[in-house]
């Protein structure tokens, strides 16, 4: 008798886990996209932050190196304005736009920047159209019936 009683309440703990987790995952499908679409945007944003960071810490450094040399800015001054630089005996390769694809391309790889992909599991886009909704709140509900009808406290037999 007794591993009929921890059969049954084995099937009851089981059946009614299963179908409790069921009839939530219905319940809160519309949480749960807003939570992995906030995490994907927290994600996004963190790398712009990181980026601005490292945008700062490049600017200081080059007020730091103006404050320091004086001849920093004649240096700069034709990449910076896009005029042609006028020293004497120096050879400047023209820059083609097929170069300046190519930088862009090893920089952005190098960095490791890519298109971010939806933060969304596909079994949650699956799980949250209207029509598959609705099947599975009916079978967590079907299965937590199940559950307290079939494997419920057993009633003592009638002498």
């Amino acid at each position: 008798m007794r591993t009929q009683d921890f059969a049954r309440a084995f099937l009851f703990v089981a059946f009614f886990t299963i179908g409790a987790t069921v009839l939530a995952g219905a319940v809160l499908c519309d949480d749960l996209l807003d939570y992995y679409n906030n995490k994907l945007l927290l994600s996004v944003m963190q790398d712009s932050l990181d980026k601005l960071e490292s945008l700062n810490a490049d600017y200081d450094v080059l007020l730091e190196q103006l404050e320091q040399d004086p001849n920093f800015v004649r240096r700069i001054a034709p990449a910076t304005l896009g005029t042609e630089p006028n020293e004497p005996n120096t050879a400047y390769p023209p820059v083609t736009p097929e170069t300046l694809a190519a930088a862009k391309q090893a920089l952005t790889a190098r960095t490791g920047q890519s298109e971010p992909n939806s933060g969304v599991p596909a079994w949650l886009n699956r799980c949250c159209q209207p029509r598959r909704r609705g099947v599975l709140f009916a079978c967590g509900a079907f299965l937590v019936l199940i559950s307290f009808i079939f494997f419920g406290p057993a009633k003592p037999a009638s002498p």
